[in-house]
C-alpha cells in the first residue's frame, strides 16, 4: 500500500505523525492561523527569525502524493503562507516544500515552510 493509500484508508484525524497529534490537540503549538483546511504555527526549531509551518488538515504524506483532487488545497496552502508572511511583518520570504527524505523531509505530513526575517543564501543546504 502506498503512503497516499494508507492515508486514505483512515486512521486518526490528521494522520499518525507529530503534525497529526498537533491537529488533534494532543501536542500544543504556537498557532498563527487556523481555518477549515489548514493550520499554521511557529516551528519549534526555527531556522530564521520567522519560521512558520503551514500544514493541511488532510494527512497528505508528501507533495509527491498530492493529486488533481488536491489542486484547491495546494493553492490555499500557498495563499495562507503568503498571508502569514505578511502578518509576521515580512516583505520578502522563502517558501519551501520538501518532498521525500532525500530532499530533507523529516515529518511525512505535507507542510510549507515560511522562512524570513534575515538574508537567506542560495542555494540552501
Amino acid at each position: 500500500m502506498s503512503s497516499s493509500e494508507a492515508a486514505a484508508a483512515g486512521g486518526p484525524a490528521g494522520g499518525d505523525t507529530i503534525f497529526g497529534r498537533i491537529l488533534r490537540g494532543e501536542i500544543p503549538c504556537d498557532a498563527v492561523h487556523s481555518d477549515e483546511l489548514c493550520l499554521a504555527f511557529r516551528d519549534v526549531n526555527p531556522q530564521a527569525p520567522v519560521h512558520v509551518l503551514v500544514i493541511p488538515r488532510e494527512p497528505i504524506p508528501q507533495l509527491a502524493d498530492a493529486g488533481e483532487g488536491h489542486r484547491e488545497l495546494l493553492g490555499h496552502l500557498l495563499l495562507v503562507a503568503a498571508q502569514v508572511a505578511r502578518q509576521e511583518g515580512l516583505s520578502s520570504w522563502r517558501t519551501v516544500i520538501n518532498s521525500g527524505a532525500e530532499a530533507g523531509q523529516t515529518v511525512f505530513h505535507l507542510h510549507v515552510h515560511v522562512i524570513g526575517g534575515r538574508p537567506l543564501a542560495w542555494p540552501p543546504g
